[in-house]
């Protein structure tokens, strides 16, 4: 009988490692996603969750250490990261002049579609989102989730293999919030994409993520799925009770006062 061959994780790290002046804000950290799985990086503003996921979308390049996503080595391949990935950044990337469609239309002449498969794919993304009543809206008169859903829509284009979202509900109202963890859910569950998304909600994490990494000053503390992370700590356990019992601190608290000192003059002055 011949052995099963065994597809590589969408995303594995390696030691990776970013510092600013000699301050890291992310420092040696592993771990790796199965294709069509959703990863959450969880912690406090300031652990580094961002960080990571821009030096894994190559926006920022590792002091050390590497990884591959989708076979692809982060520092030395990264335009063929850039064409397998999808990135949804915590800033505002729509343009409020110009309506949903547009939007769509300038990404997808930036991704390279050609123009019978751009239009096609607008249409697709637009009705997967939800905002095809509205696209021809401009996107100044867009509640917060529906900008946040068009910037999905934007990153989904090229159908990418794997998606990263950096904080993809902070500022958005319950509804919203619940409207948007629906559409992610079935992305991954119709579509198989695989997702990392950074977040301190917990509810959001519990709901969404089949693992999560929670971070504190720049380290992975501990990474498991949520139900195993919770019976370890106790019966009655929450995702914010697990990251206090590995830190000590909560997760809406974040780095310490020197910390964040330290690490703020050295950003300051990098360059």
């Amino acid at each position: 009988m011949p052995l099963q061959e065994i597809d590589p994780p969408a995303i594995e790290v390696f030691d990776l490692t970013r510092s600013y002046n000699g301050v890291p804000a992310v420092e040696k950290i592993s771990f790796q996603v199965p294709h069509g799985s959703v990863l959450g990086l969880l912690g406090p503003n300031g652990a580094g969750k961002t960080t990571t996921i821009k030096m894994l979308t190559t926006l920022l390049p590792p002091t050390s250490g590497t990884a591959m996503v989708c076979g692809y080595d982060i520092v030395q391949a990264p335009s063929y990261v850039r064409r397998t990935i999808g990135y949804v950044p915590q800033l505002l990337s729509a343009d409020g002049d110009l309506s949903g469609y547009e939007n769509l239309l300038l990404s997808g002449k930036l991704y390279g579609l050609p123009r019978q498969q751009r239009e096609k794919r607008i249409r697709e993304v637009l009705d997967f989102m939800g905002l095809k009543e509205a696209a021809h809206q401009l996107v100044n008169h867009y509640s917060g989730g529906m900008i946040r859903r068009l910037e999905i829509a934007q990153a989904l284009l090229h159908l990418p293999k794997v998606l990263f979202l950096d904080e993809p509900t902070v500022g958005l109202d319950p509804a919203a919030r619940q409207v948007l963890w629906h559409r992610i859910q079935v992305l991954r569950e119709q579509y198989g994409t695989t997702i990392l998304l950074t977040t301190h909600d917990m509810d959001e994490a519990d709901l969404l993520c089949d693992m999560v990494a929670f971070m504190h000053l720049g380290h992975i503390v501990t990474m498991d799925t949520p139900a195993k992370l919770k019976a370890m700590v106790g019966p009655q356990a929450t995702l914010n009770n697990v990251f206090m019992h590995y830190t000590g601190t909560s997760i809406k608290e974040g780095d310490t006062y020197t910390h964040v000192k330290q690490r703020r003059r050295a950003i300051a002055h990098r360059g």
